[in-house]
């Protein structure tokens, strides 16, 4: 992973400079880091009116002195052509850019400045030193992974100059299980990274077995990082049952950034050294502490696009610290368990790589959500920029059948809107079968 990060400094990504900014940071006593704070979300928010067309179209040409009446931007008002909401003192050529679906299925195409990306990745291997995690650390990664033959490349190659090894989590059932425990036998892992549902599939695989990872596999285990989707506490008390080692729980926005992970006392610690992070209700007035209400971010650093006052998609609630702030609950984020005909078990964020492929291939798709209606058939309700063509529908068959499995059921309905959770959360796999 050294040779990664040099890799990063070639493609121009800061991270020596990123990282000399955050001992920077840590020099500060208390009053003065918040105080930084406060001036880089002030800053970061005239930078935009002053150089981003789009951003001052969002705040009607108006430059608020109240922070709390800065409009919050939804993410379907980003669902737009980068070359539209990209900086105009950037060009799109020379940012980190990406496409996501993310856990709320509203898919979108995003750019971060260099420098921005640069702190996202020191502020990790920040974090991730503090728990005892190194560069040359071995990872245990259950993973997805784009299966487009260059992507898929890609991604192999990365995890190779990373020092990983991807467990492809497209099938779970428990002829994989078996060959993915063996290979924990075989290889010194240092920790694990993943999935939530992804992980308790292979925690409760373990528990059937009556194998503890760390005893009975992997002695040189050390922990385990769990990421994407809701870990409840129950959730965290049976992964750490099973593998016999801490559970951390980390949470980022791709778009966005790296939100908190928790630390050695299992505090959910805010990256305030990145983010400004507020609660706020449904008319997007600011919350008190320990209230639940909807997570908006602002990316403190991001100078090539405006994520500011951002609602990420998720719930939650959080406290002021002296230093850091504290993520206290996160709701949202919660994945069902597909099971296909063949015995296949598939975690429900597998369907994340199947939107943003047809996203990148068709540019179509706004919204979805797919339903598990019987063993072998699955409902695809789509929101779409223009009517669906035979081209397009074929698509998103083929690619179900790629991560699935060839021989199930796909039906595709597009539809004006899709119905939301009550708390507002659009949840984007659902499984209306029972698995006995």
């Amino acid at each position: 992973m050294k040779f990664f990060k040099k890799i990063l400094e070639f493609q121009g990504f800061a991270v020596h400079k990123a990282e000399k900014e955050l001992l920077y940071l840590d020099s500060l006593n208390n009053s003065d880091f918040k105080k930084w704070a406060e001036n880089k979300k002030q800053e970061i928010v005239k930078y935009h009116f002053d150089n981003n067309p789009f951003y001052r179209k969002i705040l009607n040409n108006v430059m608020s002195e109240n922070w709390v009446d800065i409009p919050v931007i939804k993410k379907q008002m980003i669902q737009r052509p980068l070359v539209e909401m990209v900086n105009s003192m950037y060009d799109i050529k020379d940012c980190y850019v990406s496409s996501t679906s993310g856990s709320s299925g509203t898919p979108l195409f995003f750019a971060k400045d260099k420098f921005a990306h640069a702190m996202t990745w020191a502020l990790i291997i920040k974090r991730y030193n503090d728990l005892g995690i190194t560069l040359q650390s071995m990872q245990a990664r259950f993973y997805g992974i784009p299966l487009q033959s260059v992507t898929y490349l890609k991604e192999r190659f990365k995890d190779r100059l990373m020092n990983r090894y991807r467990f492809t989590i497209f099938d779970m059932s428990d002829r994989i299980l078996e060959k993915f425990l063996d290979k924990f036998r075989h290889t010194s892992f240092d920790y694990i990274y993943g999935y939530t549902n992804s992980l308790l599939l292979f925690a409760k695989y373990c528990i059937r077995k009556n194998i503890i990872l760390k005893d009975d596999a992997c002695r040189s285990l050390r922990l385990c990082i769990v990421t994407s989707e809701q870990c409840t506490d129950e959730d965290k008390l049976l992964l750490e049952e099973a593998f016999g080692v801490n559970v951390v729980r980390e949470y980022g926005v791709s778009e966005s950034d790296f939100i908190a992970i928790t630390d050695r006392q299992n505090r959910w610690i805010i990256s305030d050294e990145l983010v400004h992070v507020e609660i706020v209700d449904e008319n997007d007035r600011p919350l008190d502490d320990g209230k639940i209400g909807k997570i908006i971010v602002t990316s403190l650093h991001n100078k090539a696009m405006p994520f500011i006052r951002y609602e990420v998609g998720d719930w939650g609630s959080i406290k002021r610290g002296e230093r850091y702030s504290e993520l206290l609950t996160l709701n949202g984020r919660l994945n069902d368990i597909a099971w296909l005909p063949s015995g296949k078990t598939v975690p429900g964020f597998t369907l994340y790589y199947v939107s943003r492929q047809i996203l990148e291939e068709s540019g179509v798709l706004k919204e979805y959500v797919i339903k598990q209606t019987s063993a072998n058939t699955f409902l695809f309700e789509v929101v779409t920029t223009e009517p669906l063509s035979e081209n397009h529908i074929q698509l998103i068959k083929n690619t179900m059948y790629q991560y699935l499995e060839p021989g199930i059921i796909v039906v595709v309905k597009r539809v004006d809107a899709i119905k939301r959770q009550a708390s507002g959360k659009l949840k984007h796999f659902h499984s209306l079968i029972k698995n006995d």
